[in-house]
């Protein structure tokens, strides 16, 4: 047991963030749970896991893919039929209606995929080597299969996808989206040196690894405003095979998306990171702080990072898998539910649905 926080604790003030108004700075991290139908669509089962965790700040809902080439894992939403819009129209209006406030994060995998999982297309990225390691398919594990890098003349179409992805999210009642440029994925694997070996406008310099996120960030402002859009970066972060010397991609980077005026700007990096004053510096808008793949989320210690002006709002995921009413919670000092690790990845209600609130 924790002691209640105090009622002008910076975690419980309201802000508005962009055009979105939230209750609180504490916000859902975004988190894969495989729950989603077979062909991507987002089901009943997924709008009653949002609605109870309608407490956070902002839910930022899983990586869900702009197109089936960007599809990684298996039964992950989509973004791009009519059917997926239906599904999230649903999820937004049940988080809604719970007070909630919710926007989905557009996540393409790129080189984070196997055929398997895709519909038998050759994964895309900035280059032709594969990542490292095995992913879930299936059929089990298997190695990642080896993309093709996209060539200049596709990548317009691939920023698209994004644009054309976030305004169906929007047409289905969502309050926005957030852009995955982190975690190894697609536009991660662009921005890394460590990665990105091309030689084109898209390699090679720090402004040319940052283009295509420039440029999916322009396109989506364009197609939902400004006011709905977010993005996701993890500055030096080696996961899904990533590897980074050059940070000051971040600095170009983070410099040219103020200028479009974004909502937030979610980093997932350790509060001390010196590359988290200096994108804090560079950063007008609301600056979104997560340290969860370092260490655990802690109440308390989060909310200094507020009150010490480290960041506006902070973002944490496994804590609000096992306790929907993790606001409430931490609100009374309430002891928290422990996770089922077990039940994280695929599955029905068990370990998804049904952990027990207040």
């Amino acid at each position: 047991m924790s002691s209640p926080l105090r009622a002008d604790s910076p975690l419980l003030a309201p802000a508005r963030v962009g055009d979105v108004p939230v209750a609180n700075r504490v916000w859902m991290a975004p988190l894969t749970r495989n729950r989603a139908d077979a062909d991507g669509t987002p089901n009943d089962l997924q709008a009653t896991y949002y609605a109870q965790r309608a407490g956070a700040g902002l839910i930022v809902a899983e990586g869900s893919q702009p197109s089936a080439v960007g599809q990684g894992y298996p039964n992950t939403p989509g973004v791009y039929t009519d059917a997926h819009r239906a599904g999230w129209a649903r999820i937004a209006e049940a988080v809604h209606g719970a007070g909630g406030r919710i926007v989905v994060q557009l996540m393409h995998a790129g080189r984070i995929s196997h055929t398997d999982n895709n519909g038998g297309v050759t994964p895309v990225s900035s280059t032709a080597t594969p990542a490292a390691g095995q992913i879930f398919t299936a059929t089990g594990p298997q190695d990642h299969a080896t993309p093709r890098p996209l060539t200049a003349e596709e990548v317009p179409g691939v920023v698209r996808e994004y644009a054309d992805a976030a305004r169906l999210a929007v047409d289905a009642g969502l309050d926005g989206v957030e852009l995955h440029a982190a975690n190894g994925y697609l536009l991660h694997q662009f921005l890394a040196d460590g990665v990105n070996d091309r030689t084109d406008g898209y390699g090679g310099t720090a402004e040319n690894r940052a283009r295509i996120v420039v440029e999916t960030a322009r396109a989506t402002v364009e197609a939902i405003g400004a006011g709905r859009t977010g993005i996701r970066i993890s500055p030096g972060h080696p996961f899904n095979d990533i590897s980074e010397t050059d940070l000051s991609v971040y600095e170009t980077l983070v410099a040219q998306l103020a200028e479009l005026d974004l909502a937030y700007l979610h980093v997932i990096a350790e509060a001390d990171d010196p590359i988290v004053a200096k994108l804090r510096a560079i950063w007008p808008n609301t600056f979104v702080l997560n340290t969860g793949f370092g260490a655990e989320s802690d109440r308390d210690g989060l909310e200094r990072l507020l009150a010490d002006g480290v960041a506006d709002a902070v973002a944490v995921g496994r804590p609000f898998l096992a306790n929907p009413d993790l606001v409430a919670r931490w609100r009374a000092g309430a002891e928290l539910n422990e996770p089922d690790q077990a039940t994280f990845y695929g599955g029905g209600a068990e370990g998804y649905t049904d952990y027990p609130a207040l």
